[in-house]
């Protein structure tokens, strides 16, 4: 939508070129004889003060609206536009009248005004949010953060009891449960019983009706050993439980292995070095890592990918924010991954974005966010 919006600024706002005089030939004769280039220079006319001043706003508003739909707006450039349409309503009206997408003409007792398409609030809102939003995590201690982030999955309200616009995915919760350090997920939980008198973990049980509770309950309640000693003889026989749970495994089953208790027991039990030494193992006997055999079960998909490692599933969901299908929460998880990994593991993300994107996720920050919020994700992730 961005691109649409930027094509109808350049098509729509920028006024008429208003007509020529005719051009008079006083120059004497032997000036016929100079190159054309010298002719045309001469006797081009001086640019106009309006001309001049109507293209400098078309510019800072195609700034401005660049995000739309996109991943922030550019609040500077668009402050100064505001301030140069002061006393000037039928600018506004002519930007109205050049985005048909955005305002449409009312008929009736409205006749007269072009309305302004929910859909258009919609995406103002979502946009001017993305700078707070940003702001306000960054502040927040990361234990609670992490509570209420859990919060919004199970109960789709903010924090004092207002509806949230959108839930974030249930795959939020793996993602905090699996990538957290056993204090942090620790921490977090208490962070959760304080604010809202209940226990994430009954939470969890209660409110998750699918067959991804039992997993769900077993991942947010783990206090992993964090040790780097790893047993092979066990990730060997580890590795052969997961591949005989996959085969035996019925195909049709809308949940096939989201509730088998030998995945649930050792994704939810054992420590990470020791599951990258299972799932290492699993590779090598089967020539495809595990997450392939989960296919179609993305609680489980991401629990392995988290569990493995973080980096290369945090940069994988960035990578998402980035596409031309993004949704509203495929960009929001761009401010949620940089403002929860800034003091974490930014360094090894940013390493493995390069490897999965050809490019540098400054780089790849920088192009496709605008604005406030583009300066305050680049300072956190660093050059």
């Amino acid at each position: 939508m961005a691109q649409q919006v930027l094509a109808q600024v350049n098509s729509n706002s920028s006024p008429p070129a208003s007509p020529q005089p005719p051009r008079l030939r006083t120059a004497p004769r032997k000036q016929e004889r100079d190159p054309p280039q010298h002719r045309e220079a001469r006797e081009a006319p001086p640019p106009q003060p309006a001309m001049a001043a109507a293209a400098d706003e078309n510019q800072d508003l195609t700034r401005a609206f660049a995000g739309l739909g996109g991943l922030g707006v550019d609040e500077a450039a668009l402050v100064t536009a505001l301030g140069r349409w002061r006393r000037h309503p039928e600018r506004r009206a002519q930007f109205r009248r050049g985005f048909p997408g955005f305002f449409s003409a009312s008929a009736g007792a409205a006749a007269g005004i072009e309305r302004c398409e929910d859909e258009y609030l919609r995406h103002l809102e979502a946009e001017f949010a993305r700078f707070k939003d940003a702001a306000v995590l960054w502040a927040l201690h990361p234990w609670e953060r992490d509570a209420r982030w859990a919060h919004h999955v199970l109960h789709g309200e903010d924090g004092d009891g207002r509806a949230a616009h959108a839930r974030h995915p249930p795959g939020l919760l793996v993602e905090v449960a699996c990538t957290r350090a056993a204090d942090d997920l620790l921490g977090a939980r208490r962070a959760y019983q304080a604010i809202y008198h209940r226990s994430l973990e009954e939470d969890v049980a209660y409110r998750v009706t699918d067959a991804t509770a039992s997993l769900l309950v077993g991942l947010v309640t783990a206090y992993r050993y964090e040790g780097e000693r790893v047993s092979e003889e066990l990730a060997a026989e580890e590795a052969k439980a997961l591949a005989a749970a996959v085969k035996a495994a019925p195909a049709s089953a809308a949940a096939r292995l989201v509730q088998n208790e030998q995945v649930v027991r050792i994704l939810a039990t054992r420590s990470k070095p020791q599951l990258r030494a299972t799932f290492k193992i699993y590779k090598e006997l089967h020539g495809k890592p595990l997450e392939e055999d989960f296919a179609g079960e993305p609680c489980l998909q991401d629990a392995v990918k988290c569990l493995d490692s973080p980096p290369m599933y945090f940069a994988e969901v960035i990578g998402r924010a980035f596409g031309d299908d993004a949704d509203r929460l495929a960009k929001a998880a761009l401010t949620r991954i940089v403002v929860s990994r800034a003091d974490a593991d930014m360094e090894e993300i940013k390493d493995a974005y390069t490897k999965q994107h050809g490019a540098k996720l400054a780089d790849a920050v920088a192009k496709n966010t605008h604005g406030h919020y583009k300066d305050a994700l680049l300072a956190m992730i660093g050059k």
